[in-house]
């Protein structure tokens, strides 16, 4: 863009909506190694959060449609999901290496090695997913019993859990692959992948639960096998993608073979994220054992004020898988100054929205808890929970986009031994003191729950500043 004089002007900078919609659009192949920091951040975090959204709406809806089956028919829900959540424990620990390699290599302008870091980890996906299936397909009543689901319920509702498990490949790919993608930078492509997998199961799942048209009446075996094809469509989509031109990086034939250094390094990554994602999602299960020391409605109110906790942090998990992208690919880029103030900015955002909607829990705590549940006691319990959990907001934020930042950089046994300090040789202990010991009850639980992670935060912050993460090879 010229003057009147021939001077070149630089064009105006786009406004936020215009940003938002080249997000969700996708098209422009933005350089996130070079630019305005918050533009790319930006670019980034939109989609992921839109990808995320998404997610939590087909988990309301699926449990919907389920709910009109009965009691057995959620039970069995309830239990998959909580095996199932060791799966997505791999899941995530996989998408950290893949990430970390494959943004690496694009901010090395190397999409060849991306391309070839993205095989070994869909391979290596496979590989454990292959397994699993066989076990879970063949063993599901078993473990349904070993769970502690009644006799009634194994015998009219295992096909559920068969299906899943013999599937779980498809769900195991769409969120690697969705990894893969947020670390090359083409965030909008994991969001187009997971909403394809989403609207489709959602569409099949009450015509083959309820049996409508010509569709088979398969109960709540028909919500696992929507889930199965659903996902699987959005898989497709993802090869698509990986094996198409005017990507950041495409998948050719050549590429089809085991690399035993690249797996190893992978595996390195992978593995210890994880153990990291198992630390943090087994030390709920340390909190659940000590709140529900104090009955079912103490239980009932945690339960209520975790949902909505969860669910209003959703967003922040989409700016702190934006910085994570924005470290791999400035380290490949051998700017790493670029990606410490990326990360600083990613931190600073997600200050101010997990701030503003800390501020609005604790006003407006007894209103939300209140769509909830009836109950006074739980009212009140939930309340309490929501009020101070939530005043530890603006240490979260800063604290989610630090380990992923760690993780981003190849540098996955500092968050590992952060989450381990912080949550089960702190936070549990801690919430059994002040529950128990002091006699605060349900609150002490709370209290622990926020001076755990701001601890992480804090720790985070430190080990960050120190900048050896800069240096880890990937």
């Amino acid at each position: 863009m010229t003057g009147a004089e021939g001077v070149e002007i630089e064009p105006p900078p786009p406004t936020i909506w215009a940003a938002a919609k080249e997000a969700v659009i996708g098209r422009h192949r933005h350089d996130y190694t070079a630019g305005p920091i918050g533009r790319s951040l930006m670019l980034l975090a939109v989609p992921m959060v839109l990808e995320v959204a998404l997610e939590s709406v087909f988990a309301v809806v699926n449990v919907f449609w389920v709910g009109r089956l009965g009691p057995g028919a959620i039970a069995t829900v309830g239990l998959t999901e909580a095996m199932f959540s060791c799966i997505y424990a791999l899941c995530m620990g996989l998408g950290i290496g893949a990430t970390a390699m494959v943004a690496r290599r694009i901010g090395e302008k190397n999409p060849e090695g991306a391309a070839r870091a993205a095989v070994q980890a869909i391979a290596l996906g496979v590989l454990i997913a292959i397994p699993i299936a066989v076990l879970g397909g063949v063993f599901a009543e078993d473990l349904l019993r070993l769970m502690g689901a009644a006799p009634d319920v194994i015998a009219a509702h295992s096909g559920y859990t068969r299906v899943l498990f013999s599937g779980n490949v498809v769900v195991l790919l769409l969120f690697l692959i969705n990894a893969i993608f947020r670390g090359a930078g083409d965030a909008a492509i994991s969001m187009r992948s997971l909403w394809i997998a989403n609207i489709c199961n959602m569409v099949l799942d009450p015509l083959l639960i309820f049996g409508i048209g010509p569709f088979p009446e398969l109960g709540v075996m028909g919500a696992a096998v929507a889930t199965t094809l659903g996902r699987g469509m959005g898989v497709v989509y993802q090869f698509y993608r990986l094996t198409g031109r005017n990507n950041r990086f495409t998948i050719h034939r050549h590429h089809l073979k085991l690399e035993p250094p690249v797996m190893g390094t992978l595996l390195r990554l992978s593995g210890t994220g994880m153990f990291q994602i198992l630390i943090t999602t087994t030390s709920w299960i340390g909190l659940v054992r000590v709140i529900s020391t104090f009955g079912s409605q103490a239980l009932a109110g945690y339960t209520v004020a975790m949902r909505i906790i969860m669910f209003a942090i959703l967003p922040s998990w989409g700016m702190s898988n934006a910085g994570a992208t924005m470290v791999g690919q400035a380290l490949g880029a051998k700017k790493p100054e670029r990606a410490e103030q990326a990360v600083w900015r990613a931190g600073f955002y997600n200050f101010c929205f997990l701030g503003s909607v800390g501020m609005l829990f604790l006003i407006f705590a007894p209103a939300l808890v209140n769509l909830f549940t009836p109950d006074p006691e739980v009212r009140r319990l939930a309340t309490i929970g929501l009020r101070i959990v939530s005043a530890g907001f603006p240490f979260y934020a800063y604290g989610m986009v630090l380990t992923s930042a760690f993780n981003g950089a190849g540098d996955t046994w500092t968050p590992t031994f952060l989450n381990l300090f912080c949550f089960w040789l702190w936070e549990v202990p801690l919430a059994w003191v002040l529950a128990k010991t002091l006699g605060w009850g349900p609150a002490g639980g709370y209290v622990a729950i926020a001076v755990a992670f701001s601890t992480l935060a804090v720790a985070s912050a430190v080990l960050f500043r120190r900048g050896r993460w800069k240096t880890r090879r990937v």
